[in-house]
């Protein structure tokens, strides 16, 4: 399984994937997060789903980009969509056949020559799409269960991504502590508005297990101040 965040606020874009891959007993580490940027062109692509049918698609896009330019990040959403229908035409049946799923969901972010701000986007297997805007600050992918309930306390359009990040590593954090097929590394990628320009960065368990361990500590206090004079009534019939 693989745990995929998009976030996107006024400030910029986050992007946060594990780099955990289970195949049977096996487990490697390999990168989720595919980043293309040259003069006002700066886009990631993160994608859950089988690795094969990734890899593939993602050659395909690669020599569109090589011939091809686009000033729009939908225009470029919609080339990457053209070639996981392509790899649908070419490998779905073979794969169904075998017991594998064409699952492909992807996410993409980024801000081309032509687009008057960064975008967020939500691509399906089928090759359509949705944009994330107003009141949808984010996007998961993979294993999505756990990591929503802080995001969706948190996170508005108007977060900073310093906030973003902390409130993205705890979400991904409850993942991993709930199953365990997510894990570190994760890999970390952050847009600012107008730059056309993506910084990314790794960590390991041990550069944040720190904040982890901090994090526990401090729901347990913030448990203990919750008052409790609302459960009085129900705990006198106990006695």
């Amino acid at each position: 399984m693989t745990y995929c965040l998009g976030i996107k606020v006024k400030e910029g874009l986050l992007a946060i994937a594990d780099t955990r891959i289970t195949s049977g007993t096996d487990t490697t580490i390999k990168k989720k997060i595919t980043i293309e940027q040259k003069d006002k062109f700066s886009l990631f692509i993160m994608t859950s789903g089988l690795r094969s049918v990734r890899d593939k698609a993602l050659v395909y896009f690669n020599e569109l980009l090589e011939t091809t330019e686009y000033n729009k990040l939908y225009k470029a959403v919609n080339a990457f969509g053209e070639q996981v229908k392509r790899v649908a035409q070419e490998d779905k049946a073979s794969l169904e056949k075998a017991g594998f799923k064409f699952d492909l969901n992807t996410i993409i972010g980024g801000q081309l020559s032509g687009d008057d701000e960064h975008k967020l986007f939500l691509l399906y297997p089928e090759g359509n799409w949705v944009e994330l805007g107003q009141g949808a600050p984010y996007v998961i992918i993979g294993n999505s269960g756990h990591g929503k309930a802080i995001l969706n306390r948190i996170l508005d359009e108007n977060s900073s991504l310093k906030l973003s990040l902390k409130t993205g590593f705890l979400s991904f954090d409850s993942t991993r502590v709930s199953s365990n097929n997510v894990d570190f590394p994760i890999d970390v990628a952050l847009y600012k508005k107008d730059s056309f320009h993506i910084i990314e960065k790794r960590y390991e368990k041990k550069d944040l297990e720190y904040i982890s361990t901090q994090w526990a500590e401090e729901l347990k206090t913030a448990l203990d101040n919750i008052s409790e004079g609302w459960m009085d009534d129900a705990f006198n019939k106990l006695d």
